[in-house]
């Protein structure tokens, strides 16, 4: 399944997220961007770089001007302003300027990294995003939140800029890990527990093609959860309002990211946030505790954790991390809950002892 959606602003078209099979149309859209004669960096890490670079490089040299790349170390621990100082390095050396471009190949780390030193190169450059894991084309390579980390702090420094094409090849799938292409559920899952029932139903029938990495299938679903990032990311472009759905399991989610120094990737981190979020909904008589099941036995099917046992965690750590969160409110913790599966809401007022309540009740196994 090929696809295109475009996303915009102030009803004015802002980019277009294209869905391919292929790296064979990149080349096509790029120069629709005026490329011509332009520089374009390629930013990925060392893990893609032996997959894809080659590839890349052969479809953007016929529409650009000059080709360079930039590759880093592949992991979390490189998403940060030290790294972010050497692509300057790299860019000011080869003389780019503000009409040049950078291409972010890769992951969410990838993209975010890139697209914070587009945001900030010379007050702000050009960018395109080319997600090569599930996690990325569902959710950060969609909507302009760029950012790194800052000691252990994740995303603390960052910007909004949107890129100015998506490119995702969905054949990128079938060189991902089985741990790193799950992790991807963690927010597809997600999208539709706060915005869709019928689209979480839909993932439900379809569990076991997913799992086989049925690309049909999986084009499907990536259209879908595009749209619904699109969706609200056009109402609320710099996360005022209801951007913040997407939060959903992640107050918890990067509390434990952070205190695991990363371990766990993060769509499972996502999915145990998720897990607590869902609790404290149902603890408050929200949702049933039937919901509640359900939900926890499609992440269980998927293969994601819904439990803290065996991670040696601290709950009042995790606690504390969470008011460390960049997501804070005058002080207060803006959790997401679930009014229904397919509905999401913002809420200031869940309180420590509910998190902390939630944590013990995490430590043990639930429908597993």
């Amino acid at each position: 399944m090929a696809g295109r959606i475009t996303v915009q602003r102030d009803g004015k078209d802002i980019y277009d997220i294209m869905l391919e099979s292929s790296f064979s149309r990149l080349g096509e859209e790029v120069s629709r961007l005026g490329t011509e004669g332009r520089k374009l960096c390629i930013v990925t890490d060392t893990n893609v770089a032996p997959l894809y670079l080659e590839q890349i490089k052969e479809q953007l040299i016929p529409v650009s001007g000059e080709i360079s790349s930039f590759v880093f170390s592949a992991g979390e621990a490189q998403k940060n302003l030290d790294t972010v100082r050497e692509l300057y390095k790299h860019l000011i050396l080869h003389h780019y300027d503000r009409k040049d471009l950078l291409v972010a190949l890769g992951g969410g780390v990838v993209g975010d990294l890139c697209g914070y030193a587009a945001a900030t190169y010379l007050r702000g450059v050009r960018f395109i995003q080319i997600p090569t894991t599930l996690l990325s084309q569902v959710d950060s390579s969609i909507g302009g939140k760029t950012g790194v980390d800052f000691d252990a702090y994740k995303n603390m420094v960052g910007a909004f800029h949107m890129p100015v094409l998506v490119y995702t090849n969905t054949a990128t799938l079938l060189t991902l890990s089985q741990e790193q292409y799950i992790s991807g559920m963690g927010e597809i899952i997600k999208h539709g527990l706060i915005k869709s029932y019928t689209y979480y139903h839909w993932i439900q029938e379809h569990i076991e093609e997913i799992l086989r990495r049925d690309l049909d299938i999986c084009s499907t679903m990536i259209f879908e959860s595009d749209k619904i990032k699109q969706a609200v990311v056009e109402q609320d472009p710099l996360e005022q309002g209801d951007r913040a759905l997407l939060n959903f399991g992640h107050t918890l989610g990067h509390a434990i990211e952070k205190l695991m120094n990363f371990q766990l990737l993060h769509g499972q981190c996502v999915a145990l946030g998720c897990v607590g979020a869902v609790h404290i909904s149902c603890m408050r008589g929200i949702i049933s505790s039937q919901e509640e099941e359900d939900i926890f036995q499609m992440l269980c099917q998927f293969g994601l954790p819904t439990s803290l046992n065996r991670m040696g965690l601290n709950y009042p750590d995790i606690l504390k991390a969470t008011k460390s969160d960049k997501k804070m409110d005058l002080g207060t913790i803006r959790f997401i809950l679930l009014r229904r599966i397919g509905e999401a809401y913002i809420d200031c007022t869940v309180s420590d002892k509910e998190i902390l309540d939630t944590l013990q009740w995490m430590s043990e196994e639930h429908y597993g």
